[in-house]
């Protein structure tokens, strides 16, 4: 298998970045479209303070985490065709991994908002706490303690001894 160019990795990068906002975009538009409908319910207006702050936390987190989700699609438009893939690859990157923790701090504060109306708010605090390690291990503690993993190869994301579909 011949080995892939610069360019080529570049471009299979930018393709993987896409295929992964494309999930995460799903979620936090489903999250703020909730989140956008809720005021509007008819149980809202027994919200106390405390469960309307957390409302506007995670309304806010689900519209910044939104925004950064889209942003590699504007930048990619801005830049098209200029052969900047690398400075849209890293961007991407960063827009991604911000737009995540803003997700989970959405889903945090809409689990907090949710439990905190049906339940005791220690309880809440609880279920909220362990629903905020619950998405880190998935998210953060797992993936990073698995970056060593592998061979010694020049890219994190692919094992050489793996069969490569036509798509890569």
């Amino acid at each position: 298998m011949s080995k892939e160019t610069e360019k080529q990795r570049w471009q299979r990068n930018f393709a993987d970045l896409l295929q992964e906002l494309r999930v995460a975009q799903t979620g936090v538009q489903i999250l703020f479209a909730f989140l956008l409908t809720l005021p509007f319910s008819n149980g809202f207006t027994r919200t106390s303070g405390f469960q309307k702050d957390v409302y506007i936390v995670a309304l806010l987190a689900a519209a910044a985490a939104t925004a950064m989700i889209i942003s590699p699609v504007a930048f990619h438009r801005a830049l098209f065709r200029q052969g900047r893939k690398p400075e849209l690859v890293r961007f991407a990157h960063r827009m991604a991994s911000g737009g995540l923790a803003f997700m989970l701090i959405s889903m945090v504060s809409a689990v907090l908002l949710i439990t905190d109306f049906v339940l005791d708010r220690s309880i809440a605090l609880v279920l909220s706490g362990l629903t905020g390690l619950w998405f880190l291990t998935f998210w953060a503690f797992l993936p990073f303690s698995r970056r060593n993993w592998g061979d010694d190869d020049t890219d994190d994301d692919d094992d050489e001894n793996e069969p490569r579909s036509l798509s890569d």
